[in-house]
């Protein structure tokens, strides 16, 4: 089967979205299918076609869930698509985030024109009304349901994603998590040897931006180092790994501070990030909101490293219970703090809940995951047959195909 992934965003920058395609398009190729990604991408000096990418358009940042999405908004698009769609041929178009860019809504409206079977994935959540991305939705769905009712199969994320998008947006939706490569993230990854003296590791790795919480972690350490001193334990590490935004303001604070407990490490590259979990006490996760699934959370768990998080529906998702991690209320400082000490004085405990978490993070392997989407594309290829035989009824004694003739390999 021929499939192209769709993204909205930037290819040229880091994303969850972007970690997904590539993901995905690597288990689909394993499994036998024939795989193309479509992307905008403004990095100078890009080509605009390597192996399995096409690189259309240019994109313009956009603020939205306290983030800056990197969005697709090239007009005039539909010559070269048209173009690119009958050279290819695809059996099946499976867009991500479909309503929030030119790229995808072109593709949408020209792929209905010549009867390819379209499945659309929604990844964002928001935990506020009010917030950019759910104004954006409530006054765009008006004028974007001709287009959603062009998709022949619909998934969410998370449950936190479905509620999400079905305010505006009603339909069937199937929900897939996002998957993680537990061959990659595992127990026998060895830790970096600088972070390998004994002491207590404690780990934040994200992007450095508001809806990250970093600050309420940063809140919490003068309070976990008062009630850690207690204990009489090896020394306390915090290390903060990411960039972005405030990661020059959290710098200067921490120096000001005079903290030479807390170390910034600055970006980690995809390779390195399972070292870093295996090098953690304790992995910290102190988001406000907006978090859809909490990917990272899964990739931690993976590795056998315990986590405290949020206690927010995206992160509900993966940790259901406080066998799995501890979940504390967003923007306490002060629980974040008792979360992480009670940890720190139970090695039992951390021990325990690391191994249920890692037994939690395999359900998310990227080969259950991608069986769960390969079942939507088939049902998508029925739907487009039966509305095209509403348009064009099939002759007298034709059926239909069963959706495993349908779905070649």
């Amino acid at each position: 089967m021929k499939i192209a992934l769709v993204s909205p965003y930037d290819w040229g920058y880091p994303g969850g979205v972007k970690t997904h395609i590539e993901h995905l398009a690597t288990e689909l190729r394993h499994r036998g299918h024939s795989v193309r990604i479509l992307t905008p991408s403004s990095q100078r000096g890009d080509r605009p076609i390597e192996f399995g990418i096409y690189k259309i358009g240019w994109t313009a940042p956009l603020r939205l869930n306290g983030s800056i999405a990197r969005v697709a908004i090239t007009p005039a698009l539909t010559g070269s698509l048209r173009r690119l769609l009958r050279f290819e041929q695809f059996d099946i178009i499976h867009l991500h985030e479909p309503m929030v860019s030119t790229l995808t809504l072109a593709v949408l409206r020209l792929a209905r024109a010549m009867h390819i079977p379209c499945v659309a994935t929604f990844h964002a959540s928001t935990n506020k009304r009010t917030s950019t991305a759910a104004v954006a939705y409530a006054m765009a769905s008006p004028f974007l349901q001709a287009s959603f009712r062009r998709i022949d199969g619909y998934i969410a994320v998370s449950s936190a994603a479905l509620a999400h998008v079905s305010r505006h947006f009603t339909a069937n939706y199937h929900i897939i998590p996002n998957g993680i490569d537990i061959g990659h993230f595992a127990p026998t990854v060895a830790p970096l040897p600088q972070f390998a003296d004994g002491a207590c590791n404690i780990l934040f790795l994200s992007r450095l931006e508001p809806r990250k919480g970093l600050r309420f972690l940063l809140k919490a350490i003068p309070l976990i180092r008062e009630q850690y001193a207690s204990m009489g334990g090896p020394p306390l590490r915090f290390i903060i790994a990411g960039d972005g935004p405030q990661r020059m303001k959290f710098q200067r604070f921490v120096q000001q501070m005079g903290w030479q407990d807390v170390v910034f490490v600055g970006f980690v590259a995809e390779e390195e990030k399972p070292s870093y979990f295996a090098s953690a006490t304790i992995y910290c996760a102190p988001a406000t909101g907006s978090e859809s699934q909490g990917l990272i959370l899964l990739e931690a768990m993976a590795t056998g490293t315990p986590v405290v998080a949020s206690d927010i529906p995206g992160y509900r998702t993966v940790i259901p219970s406080a066998a799995e991690g501890l979940l504390t209320p967003p923007r306490d400082a002060e629980r974040l703090a008792w979360a992480v000490c009670h940890l720190l004085r139970q090695p039992e405990l951390r021990a325990h809940i690391g191994e249920q978490g890692r037994q939690r993070a395999q359900l998310y392997s990227w080969q259950r995951i991608t069986e769960e989407i390969e079942a939507v594309y088939e049902e998508s290829q029925v739907r487009s047959l039966e509305r095209q035989q509403e348009v064009y009824p099939l002759p007298r004694g034709m059926r239909i195909p069963s959706p495993r003739r349908l779905f070649r390999r």
